[in-house]
């Protein structure tokens, strides 16, 4: 059994929200991925756990056939009324791909593989789906000491009961290097590895708290601690960001990965 179940729990709660205020949060990330995938007519692009279909509607931009696949039915919902309307979206398990092998040349996970209950199955999965030659696009958070927004997650965790031991937290493929090994493992040939500055940058204190309790963890801290409460330590947390102008802003760093089969 694969993360879905759960995840689409989590991460259903605010589809609107998210689409609104969070997903393009990451765009200079999207925009590297894409300069050095450089997607185009008669290419078949997989997002995998493309949310509300941002960059998978970035990339259709280029001409690509896209195809945005993502385990929260919601988010899937949302894409399909706010995206290019020649995107095929679809809902279904990452670690069980409904795709044949070697059906396309292009294939990405932004912030979606950690999710997996088992990662390295999960990128095995994107492998298997990508064709000889083709290139595989990851992003995930940058050190920890580079986001601002990891004190938000401390708060968030603060919130919710003892993880067991080992269990992987939002940094775990980005600590010593996890991602890459497991690429190196799968003989998936790295060719770029970038750390990218994303600032998230909120015009106002609701803005913001409608962006960040937008995202699974947060559905999950509220449902752990109570609704009232998780807003209250949430919004202080917060605080430190908040600038004189009223802007909320997060200097943060993702990392994108791209690899070759």
């Amino acid at each position: 059994m694969g993360s879905q179940k759960m995840q689409s729990h989590l991460w259903g709660q605010r589809p609107e929200d998210w689409a609104s205020y969070q997903e393009d949060t990451v765009k200079p990330g999207y925009e590297y991925a894409i300069s050095k995938l450089n997607p185009g007519p008669s290419l078949k692009f997989l997002d995998i756990g493309c949310g509300t279909g941002y960059f998978a509607d970035m990339v259709s931009q280029t001409g690509a056939d896209v195809t945005g696949f993502d385990g929260t039915e919601p988010f899937i919902n949302e894409a399909k009324k706010r995206r290019n309307r020649k995107i095929k979206f679809l809902v279904g398990e990452m670690e069980e791909l409904p795709f044949a092998n070697e059906t396309f040349d292009l294939v990405s996970g932004c912030n979606s593989f950690q999710y997996a209950a088992d990662v390295k199955h999960a990128i095995s999965e994107a492998k298997r789906v990508l064709k000889p030659g083709g290139k595989l696009a990851v992003i995930i958070w940058g050190e920890k000491e580079d986001c601002e927004a990891s004190t938000y997650l401390k708060t968030i965790g603060s919130l919710l009961p003892p993880p067991p031991p080992g269990a992987p937290g939002p940094f775990a493929l980005t600590e010593g290097h996890l991602l890459e090994k497991i690429l190196e493992e799968l003989n998936l040939k790295i060719l770029h590895s970038k750390d990218v500055d994303c600032e998230w940058n909120y015009p106002n204190m609701e803005i913001a708290m409608k962006g960040l309790l937008s995202a699974g963890p947060a559905a999950k801290a509220i449902e752990n601690s109570g609704y009232e409460k998780s807003i209250q330590v949430l919004n202080e947390a917060v605080q430190p960001y908040l600038k004189e102008n009223g802007q909320v802003v997060y200097q943060n760093k993702f990392r994108v990965v791209i690899a070759e089969k």
